[in-house]
């Protein structure tokens, strides 16, 4: 009864094509359910600046599944897939999800690009919603934001209208549509850089998966040790694919091993970064893998053997190799020797933004984009600010050698913070199609002023600032209007039919921190202070001629 009752409650998607197979003992050795599969993998790549990336992850596929029509009340019976993720998605009719929780500011140059692109510092949510059905675009939401919180014990419900903004180029759907022609999709995007990602975020998020954290490669993840890396996220992202609906949930932490051991030694393993190993593969995962990506230098040694795999990445199947604690080691350096001149760039650009002036009222953004190759790249540059800063438009600029390059921007759009019903503005939202000459710094400006506020909308710790959300860099179609290219039809970068260049990923500028005016918060407390210290004075003095009696006491001699 309850699993009919459980199964009811979830209607996410139409009906699963299932298929299954009548030998039992096949079953048992190779475990697979009807219409699910799940995977795991990690990717540990050794750095040069001696840190080591470890990448976790956790792929569930419900095969021959779309996703949920507003109208549609369809119900399949889950068994892989998580359910409380999947009752969220049914109620709220959600195409494609993307949720990204990170702590730190993730170094392009010295750490190239990340395995999951969603890199950008606090939390980031953006989802795509097919309109129709019931409830409103905004309706649902309100509701998406408000229940990923309660899941994952999060401040997303602070991601309200005044940090919402609908960014299409930049966020595009990913997903196959669906057969419905006629559907139109809304999507919704949002930022809180001043989250912080700790164990209460992680601890649901291991719930997710079907065998938690007790078996597979879930069992490394060590709280202790992964939230002291240098920079750790989570991520959970949806989406429909030809072969299904694919959920994967991703953890990555930039660990450093020299830190560890006081500065000596980049050797690494399992339990140095981890302080655990993998006692046994999860049953049922239809494949596990460990890769470790092999660095250039001949001086290492891994551990196990390279058993199968190319010259550039070994691999590990947890199916056939456990227990397992892969280590790598470089037995003949005794100190890790530090590079002594900064190393060339992995990133084919390199973002700075600031925002300067000592004006408590006016400023200027600026962002400089330094082209590390030998030829232009184009990219698209969005920017989301609160009502808290307003842009200039008319003083946009843009700069190369201290020379005015009006011709390498194109394409701009600008929304305004605009006044809601509620009382409150909504974002602005900038979006520029930009052109870095080849081994060039781009620099582009802006004037912005800063609002001022109630004292009753400061936060407490008022001194402290406000922090604003990175700026997103998007690869984009060079010959035509601003279009992210979908599906990674530009995965090597290159446009050949131009010679032009653009990323392959998203790539996040770091956060900024604005200092509005602030009132002397210090005033009420002087006031406070003062005026008890009167009321105790006259009170005091009031209540000694009220209550004592004065009489004359003879004192003898």
């Amino acid at each position: 009864m309850g699993r009919k009752t459980a199964a009811f409650a979830l209607s996410l998607f139409v009906a699963p094509v299932i298929s299954s197979t009548g030998n039992t003992s096949d079953f048992k050795t190779h475990f697979s359910i009807a219409g699910e599969r799940y995977y795991e993998d990690l990717v540990i790549q050794p750095l040069r600046d001696g840190r080591v990336i470890s990448t976790f992850t956790f792929t569930t596929l419900l095969e021959g599944v779309s996703p949920r029509d507003p109208w549609d009340l369809e119900t399949p019976a889950l068994h892989l897939f998580p359910l409380t993720l999947g009752q969220i998605l049914r109620e709220y009719s959600i195409t494609e999800l993307h949720l990204s929780l990170n702590a730190g500011k993730w170094n392009y140059d010295n750490w190239g690009y990340p395995e999951d692109p969603s890199v950008s510092t606090g939390a980031e949510l953006w989802a795509w919603m097919a309109d129709g059905g019931p409830m409103s675009i905004d309706e649902r939401w309100t509701g998406l934001r408000n229940a990923l919180a309660g899941l994952f014990c999060a401040s997303l419900g602070s991601l309200d209208s005044r940090r919402t903004s609908s960014p299409y180029s930049a966020f595009p759907l990913s997903s196959v549509p669906s057969p419905k022609i006629g559907i139109p999709y809304a999507l919704r995007y949002a930022t809180l850089p001043s989250e912080h990602v700790c164990t209460e975020n992680l601890t649901p998020f291991l719930k997710l998966l079907p065998c938690k954290s007790r078996t597979g490669l879930a069992r490394l993840l060590n709280p202790q040790h992964v939230f002291d890396a240098d920079w750790h996220g989570l991520g959970v992202h949806v989406r429909s694919t030809e072969s299904g609906v694919e959920l994967r949930l991703s953890v990555q932490a930039v660990l450093d091993p020299v830190r560890q051991s006081g500065g000596k030694r980049r050797d690494w393993s399992f339990q140095i970064l981890f302080d655990r190993t993998i006692d046994a593969a999860c049953p049922v995962s239809s494949w596990s893998t460990a890769r470790v990506v092999v660095s250039n230098d001949d001086g290492y040694t891994l551990s196990p053997e390279l058993p199968m795999g190319d010259e550039s990445v070994a691999m590990y199947d947890l199916a056939s190799q456990v227990p397992l604690d892969i280590s790598m080691s470089w037995p003949h350096e005794h100190t890790f020797p530090f590079p002594l001149t900064p190393p060339s760039p992995l990133a084919p650009l390199s973002i700075k933004r600031a925002l300067h002036g000592s004006s408590q009222t006016h400023g200027v953004l600026s962002v400089a984009l330094s082209n590390n190759e030998h030829g232009d790249i184009t990219i698209g540059y969005l920017e989301t600010l609160p009502a808290l800063v307003t842009l200039w438009m008319h003083t946009i600029k843009v700069e190369v050698r201290g020379t005015r390059r009006d011709d390498l921007i194109s394409d701009i759009s600008y929304h305004p913070p605009l006044l809601q019903p509620n009382g409150h503005h909504g974002p602005s939202m900038l979006q520029v199609k930009l052109t870095v000459p080849a081994k060039s710094t781009l620099r582009l400006s802006i004037d912005v002023t800063k609002a001022f506020l109630k004292y009753t909308e400061h936060p407490p710790d008022a001194m402290r600032g406000w922090d604003l959300p990175p700026a997103v860099l998007f690869p984009v179609l060079v010959d035509g209007p601003v279009k992210h290219v979908v599906n990674d039809s530009f995965v090597d970068g290159i446009d050949s039919r131009d010679g032009y260049q653009t990323i392959p990923h998203r790539m996040y500028t770091p956060t900024l921190l604005v200092d509005l005016p602030t009132p002397d918060f210090s005033m009420p407390y002087n006031v406070i202070i003062l005026s008890c210290t009167l009321m105790t004075l006259i009170f005091g003095s009031i209540f000694n001629l009220l209550t004592r009696k004065w009489v004359i006491v003879k004192v003898e001699e």
